[in-house]
């Protein structure tokens, strides 16, 4: 049990499977100037996380706390703070990626990576939106400029980003192509998806035309191949920020347009973000919830690739 200066977190000493993962006793943090301390009610867990568990990632070798997800409660602001007081009820994500840290009982950040939570999700659904649903945006909205009417192209819409993602391309009014197994089709159709493609049994690339925009999160060649599904002028924009000069030399000569890109801490698209879900346009799929100390089952879980939606960490 945790005493008033410690907290309970879950960390690593070395690169492996979910195995490495352990319960330990940290020192609860303080907020400095800007900054505000969140008692972490719900994290999400994200394919990131069990990437850096894996191999280190951005962060490097380990001793760190993962987690970028937050919904929780203000425990204390520090100095210039003006947005919040304790006992605000909030919901954001750590700076992407060296702010992480959200799967612990306590963590610290600047206020502007928070807003309120919206009262239409309680901390379970708004601890599961925020990296995949600002991914998603910055994605659909601040990098193709989406608009009403247009076609979109969501590669693995029934997983995290891209079940979010259709949520906000139909809020925008676009008619929404999704590409995922057979299996997973009934849950394309009841988030929005207007035509749902078994990317198994198809070929995406001959059977989808004519798309202003992909939304791509799994890079390589399904990038360079997906560009021929554009529109001239269209864009792709593909979340694994890392690849070949490939896929702009291939859409620089079919005339569209590709961008890689890595989701960044936004309190604007988190603002953009609540008001969808109190409009009720936008709720996270929750697959599943885990104990804080089980998160290591929870890195089990999600490294299967079978469910839909989002895994989250609950925090006594």
């Amino acid at each position: 049990m945790s005493t008033v200066n410690t907290m309970r977190a879950i960390s690593q000493d070395v690169l492996g499977g979910p195995e490495v993962l352990k319960e330990v006793e940290l020192p609860r943090p303080e907020p400095r100037t800007n900054e505000v301390l969140v008692r972490v009610r719900a994290a999400g867990v994200n394919p990131t996380d069990w990437k850096h568990r894996a191999n280190g990632g951005f962060l490097g070798e380990p001793p760190f706390v993962l987690g970028w997800d937050v919904s929780g409660v203000v425990e204390a602001v520090g100095v210039g703070v003006a947005r919040f007081r304790p006992g605000d009820e909030v919901f954001g994500m750590l700076s992407y990626p060296f702010g992480h840290g959200s799967h612990a009982e306590y963590v610290t950040a600047p206020a502007r990576a928070f807003v309120h939570k919206p009262a239409a999700l309680d901390h379970t659904a708004a601890g599961a939106l925020p990296l995949v649903s600002l991914t998603a945006w910055q994605a659909l909205v601040e990098n193709a400029d989406l608009r009403r009417g247009q076609r979109v192209l969501i590669h693995a819409a029934a997983g995290g980003v891209g079940h979010v993602a259709v949520q906000i391309a139909k809020a925008r009014g676009a008619h929404v192509i999704g590409t995922a197994s057979a299996a997973k089709h009934d849950f394309l159709r009841e988030i929005g998806v207007d035509e749902a493609v078994d990317y198994r049994e198809t070929d995406v690339t001959e059977a989808v035309k004519d798309v202003d925009v992909v939304l791509d999160p799994l890079g390589g060649d399904t990038s360079v191949r997906s560009l021929r599904v554009l529109r001239p002028g269209g864009t792709l924009v593909s979340i694994i920020p890392v690849g070949s000069n490939a896929l702009y030399e291939e859409a620089e000569r079919l005339g569209v347009r590709a961008v890689r890109m890595l989701v960044d801490s936004s309190q604007s698209g988190m603002r953009a973000i609540a008001e969808l879900a109190e409009a009720g346009d936008l709720r996270p799929v929750v697959a599943g919830t885990f104990p804080l100390a089980d998160a290591a089952e929870a890195h089990r879980a999600g490294q299967t690739d079978r469910t839909a939606g989002k895994l989250v960490l609950l925090v006594d």
